[in-house]
């Protein structure tokens, strides 16, 4: 009988019968733009703040706003996003998000002032919110055969971990070679791609019938999540003991609480607690938020360190990645495609974790005079390897099993989790390496030799505190995920109608 369900499912994309399962791979293909573009857009930009800046005429204060913008609106709306999914379909949202970020895109590239930039900032985050989950609950859905499951997933997770670099070095090259305009309208020719792409492969999935968006629900996770991505952003630039980070992060707190609360008496939750009180499913996104946590002090302390001490270019920074980038996007297709069906996720996340850990106190090693074939590179090889075992089973096992009326608002907590751990990440490592940094120049003459060495100090500072991050994760996953090779559910969800034509 679960064969037969498998067969017929509508959200599961299983079926000889359906003509989408024979484009599946090709539906992969579009999927991965719209996630590849969506990932570039957390560093591409990056790069190109000094030059927007000169452009603009915006302070160094105010330049914060452009990658906050984005932040915000992203991780505040993710869960929202997932479940407008579910409830109304994701094709029809994927396409809506994918036409909303090209021309958010767009208007950000275009921008003669700094309020429209920081505006076209924010609308990218709302449509990137929409089509995250979206995207990745729709290559949860479509690839249902374990093995096929794998290599698809170990795809995906490979773009996850690498995007962020390709970021920086497309940055850096369009920067420099055209304007720091083509960091954002470069979107454009992701966007329009996958959005035709969506409209010829995609099938219309299901949706729930006679459910409703949870407005409790959606107004205590939104501003939770807003409340606690704003306090880590302002905790940047202003410091934990400012009042203003104090009062939102409580906030933050109190209304994630709240939300909670809200969750357990709501007849249509928008998000159910049976996503995230699995074992395996919730350890997975404890991982992702720890995984956060750590890979942005990669990026970001790395790239000061090549470019601030050593005098690389923005360009050569992002060449400077590329061997991580292709090691992880190979260490993940191997795990998910070769591994996991047979070992299962605990002893491949724990060593991903242990791994990272290891590359970050590698990282924690370098010094002025470091370079980069005997300094900077082991490290980076060992990390591509350790995020290789965790990025892609992480992300799998936790939409794997999930009712399809669930998909969308799981895959929002893989990218939540992971947004919010960024947030917390590169505050909390700013400050670290800020306060070992002075520490260091307290007493000493400054100099430029001095600072450059109060600098490599507060970095390799912030790296041993990444080190105890991914140690911690590396201990989480061998307690709490559970042994042995996981098992793909196919039970039938009796509460999807199959829903008419785009």
């Amino acid at each position: 009988m679960a064969q037969a369900t498998t067969e017929t499912d509508p959200a599961r994309g299983i079926a000889g019968s359906d003509p989408a399962h024979a484009r599946r791979w090709w539906v992969l293909a579009i999927l991965g733009i719209a996630q590849l573009m969506i990932v570039l857009d957390t560093s591409v930009v990056n790069i190109a703040l000094p030059s927007a800046q000169k452009a603009l005429h915006f302070s160094n204060d105010s330049r914060q706003w452009i990658v906050t913008a984005y932040a915000l609106a992203f991780g505040s709306l993710l869960l929202v996003g997932g479940r407008i999914g579910d409830l109304l379909g994701r094709k029809r949202l994927f396409i809506a998000g994918t036409i909303g970020f090209a021309a958010a895109s767009a208007v950000g590239g275009a921008a003669q002032s700094f309020d429209v930039l920081v505006a076209a900032r924010a609308l990218q985050g709302v449509f990137a919110a929409l089509m995250a989950p979206a995207a990745l609950s729709l290559v949860s859905t479509t690839f249902t055969d374990a093995r096929e499951r794998g290599t698809a997933f170990g795809i995906w997770g490979g773009i996850a971990g690498g995007a962020g670099a390709i970021g920086l070095l497309l940055g850096g090259v369009l920067t420099q070679s055209l304007s720091w305009r083509w960091t954002l309208f470069i979107n454009l020719a992701f966007a329009i791609p996958a959005a035709i792409g969506a409209l010829a492969l995609l099938r219309v999935d299901a949706r729930s019938a006679g459910t409703r968006i949870d407005l409790p629900g959606t107004v205590t996770a939104t501003a939770g999540l807003f409340a606690l991505v704003y306090g880590f952003a302002h905790a940047e630039t202003h410091g934990w003991g400012s009042s203003t980070t104090i009062a939102f992060l409580v906030a933050g707190v109190l209304l994630l609480v709240a939300f909670v609360a809200t969750q357990l008496r709501a007849a249509h939750p928008l998000l159910p607690l049976r996503v995230v009180l699995d074992r395996n499913r919730g350890g997975s996104f404890l991982i992702l938020g720890l995984l956060g946590i750590g890979v942005f002090a990669v990026f970001l302390f790395l790239t000061y360190f090549l470019q601030q001490i050593k005098g690389y270019s923005p360009s050569m920074s992002g060449l400077a990645y590329l061997p991580l980038t292709a090691v992880l996007v190979i260490s993940a297709g191997v795990t998910n495609a070769r591994l996991l069906p047979s070992t299962g996720p605990r002893p491949l996340i724990a060593l991903g974790m242990a791994l990272s850990a290891v590359s970050f106190a590698l990282f924690a090693q370098l010094d002025v005079h470091s370079g980069y074939a005997t300094g900077v590179l082991p490290g980076l090889l060992v990390a591509g390897v350790g995020l290789g075992l965790v990025f892609a089973p992480a992300t799998d096992i936790a939409t794997r099993g999930v009712r399809s009326a669930d998909a969308g608002v799981a895959s929002a907590m893989v990218n939540a989790t992971n947004q919010v751990g960024g947030s917390l990440g590169i505050a909390l490592l700013s400050t670290m390496s800020a306060t070992a940094a002075s520490h260091y120049l307290a007493g000493r003459q400054p100099g430029p030799s001095v600072l450059a060495h109060a600098a490599v100090h507060g970095y390799a500072t912030a790296y041993w505190w990444a080190v105890g991050i991914f140690a911690a994760g590396a201990l989480i996953a061998a307690v709490l995920l559970r042994r042995g090779a996981p098992q793909l559910e196919t039970a039938c969800d009796a509460d999807l109608v199959p829903v008419g034509a785009f």
